[in-house]
């Protein structure tokens, strides 16, 4: 049965991770063996997941936990479709990881391999836990083994402090859904999901969980404002973790509130999509601005996940405003949009740091400033990055262009809500998408331009050497997960609809044809992938057979005019800082910004400017401030006196005997 082998998976990368402990310091064996088996697992799981979405749900009790408290266990359609994506990406991840890893980087490889694959597990195991316990030790486990790998390259304080914040955010998340299972159980005392399926709670008490769950796992999915751990905590952990950490550790978020809204949750309310599209859409407009204006290249991919995991949870909120109002199809085509947005986020994301991580290999160099040219040198990673960059600037034939069509579809083709002001919303929303879509693209010209196009800005980069065969296997594995996408999306769509059809009672059905994605009407919108290929590839093939004809062959290479200036170096063309001062200029009130401008008469003149976010400044740091007040109030408290702390004993039990004697 598909659970069992999923279950033999999780306890395979177990077992990796511990032969991993014991030939701790031996980096050829852990890179050439564990990681590609860790792989190879992948590729089962996947195969299992997809193998269940024809099956009815499946359960399993395991006598693995507290003796009156085992896990449960289940496996249905949503669970499956996550798993699918966890199973493929990993594969990827881990094959490139067996190129990747390098000794004396901070954690032994040994132990490296045990937090890789402990994580891989235990996401693996939230997406399968079916009781409120079993959920919190695998949901806390896969923040403890994430933090590990975050701080892997541990003597650098600034990863430490990277690695504190992001454990700091994660528990934060982990108390509020903690509340929010206290919440569903309705002081039944039993946190099994089907008795928490089985409550019907009240409006408010229904309110409370939810927000109590937007809260918990939006902090995990770097939902504003408690995404402040997320731009730091991604660059700061090694490239196949932060492959991970956001092409699939992000979706376990998105995973928990889809369970919770549409499974636990059984009448949700239209202000609960309307909070959600709020959001969402914050989240998505501040993360592509400041990813539009960074200059590390790490960086600037984890604001791009803000934005794409901010259109996520607007799809979400945009499926719960339908579903409150009892439109049950275009809640399914808003579901399937969300859920083919977390499939596609997680193949061009995690190709995409996994890009960064050769580049940083083969540099030593995260500045967008001091990079440049490397087309020349990394030709394999350059043209896969291409492909990663296009699918996340939304272009077609790709995945990232089916998803972001079919969310863009169920805002455009909204039928009469019921609510003036929703029907009004609506198109604005739709708008703002449309923005954030542009600028994503944007964002993109700017990462794959200044990294590989132009010139090298520094001399070092004629030495940078082009990925590996581990590496470049799990690239293209990512890779053509894009453009399956982009592709075959009317087949996606038919196992999309085993997991809409479950939580909003309907399904998304195409009747255009298996090459014609009609998601409303053939008349009103489609899109056909394939023959979308066929038509720019013929353009294309005319164009250059017309060339070739005209001039007879006779080819002539020359410089490019530069208006007739000679003299050409790196330092004349565009930089990263100078390709986002127009974002910077139309989105100022966004940014907390310090300049340093040089004086007319400075014999080096030296301009520096920093972009940081002000919710950090504003929100953040005067808690901190508060709580290190606090903090350094009661440590006045403590004495080291023995007569002092009775004193304290006895005023405490006096005021315990008042208030029981009232």
């Amino acid at each position: 049965m598909p659970l069992d082998c999923i279950l033999l998976v999780v306890a395979a990368w177990l077992l990796i991770g511990i032969f991993g402990v014991l030939v701790l310091h031996r980096l050829r064996l852990v890179a050439r063996l564990m990681f590609p088996a860790g792989g190879l697992a992948g590729l089962l799981l996947a195969a299992a997941a997809a193998w269940s979405l024809t099956f009815p749900p499946a359960s399993v009790i395991l006598p693995i936990g507290l003796p009156t408290l085992p896990f449960h266990f289940r496996l249905d359609s949503l669970a499956a479709f996550f798993l699918l994506i966890l199973g493929a990406v990993s594969a990827g991840v881990s094959f490139f990881a067996a190129g990747y890893f390098r000794s004396g980087e901070g954690t032994p490889p040994g132990l490296l391999c045990l937090e890789y694959h402990v994580f891989l597990a235990s996401m693996a195991l939230v997406l399968l836990a079916d009781d409120a316990y079993g959920f919190m030790v695998m949901w806390e486990t896969m923040a403890l083994s994430s933090f590990f790998l975050v701080i892997a390259n541990h003597r650098l304080g600034e990863i430490r402090r990277a690695g504190y914040l992001y454990l700091l955010m994660a528990h934060v998340g982990a108390m509020a859904i903690l509340l929010c299972f206290g919440v569903l159980q309705a002081n039944t005392g039993d946190y099994t999901f089907a008795n928490l399926r089985a409550q019907h709670l009240s409006p408010f008490a229904a309110s409370l969980a939810f927000l109590l769950a937007t809260a918990g796992f939006g902090a995990k999915g770097g939902l504003l404002p408690l995404h402040v751990w997320l731009p730091e905590a991604h660059p700061a952990a090694p490239s196949p973790a932060s492959a991970l950490m956001s092409g699939i550790m992000l979706k376990t978020a998105v995973y928990g509130l889809l369970r919770v809204t549409f499974d636990f949750l059984h009448t949700p309310l239209w202000w609960w999509g309307l909070l959600l599209l709020a959001l969402g859409l914050a989240s998505a407009l501040a993360g592509v601005v400041f990813a539009a204006v960074q200059v590390d290249m790490k960086r600037l991919l984890a604001y791009s996940s803000i934005e794409n995991l901010g259109l996520v949870f607007a799809g979400t909120g945009l499926a719960v405003l339908f579903a409150a109002y009892d439109m049950r199809p275009m809640a399914a085509l808003a579901l399937t949009a969300v859920l083919y947005h977390v499939a596609s986020h997680a193949c061009f994301k995690s190709l995409l740091f996994v890009a960064t991580g050769a580049v940083l290999h083969a540099t030593r160099e995260r500045s967008l400033g001091k990079l440049g040219g490397l087309i020349r040198y990394m030709p394999w990673v350059a043209w896969i990055t291409l492909l990663g960059a296009l699918t996340s600037a939304g272009l077609p034939p790709l995945g990232g262009f089916v998803s972001e069509w079919l969310l863009l579809q169920s805002f455009l083709f909204t039928p009469g809500l019921p609510n003036a002001f929703l029907n009004m919303l609506v198109p604005v929303v739709a708008a703002l998408i449309a923005l954030v879509t542009a600028l994503a693209g944007y964002t993109m010209v700017k990462f794959f331009g200044v990294i590989f196009l132009g010139q090298p800005r520094e001399e070092k980069l004629s030495q940078a050497h082009d990925a590996g065969y581990w590496e470049r296997i799990g690239m293209l594995w990512l890779a053509a997960g894009c453009l399956v996408l982009g592709l075959f999306p009317v087949q996606v769509l038919a196992l999309l609809d085993a997991v809409t059809r479950p939580l909003v009672g309907a399904s998304l059905a195409t009747q255009a044809g298996p090459w014609l994605l009609a998601p409303i009407d053939p008349a009103r919108a489609s899109y056909g992938p394939v023959l979308f290929l066929l038509g720019v590839s013929g353009c294309v093939a005319t164009t250059f057979l017309l060339v070739r004809w005209r001039y007879h062959g006779r080819l002539q290479r020359v410089p490019p005019w530069n208006c007739g200036y000679p003299w050409r170096n790196a330092r004349m063309q565009d930089t990263a800082e100078g390709f986002g001062q127009p974002i910077r200029q139309i989105f100022e009130p966004f940014f907390r910004m310090e300049r340093d401008l040089p004086d007319a008469f400075d014999a080096t003149p030296h301009y520096r400017v920093s972009v940081s976010d002000p919710l950090w400044h504003w929100l953040y740091l005067p808690i901190a401030r508060t709580v290190e007040r606090l903090a350094r109030l009661a440590g006045q408290l403590q004495q080291g006196r023995i007569a002092i702390y009775l004193l304290y004993s006895f005023l405490t039990l006096i005021a315990v005997l008042l208030v029981v004697r009232q």
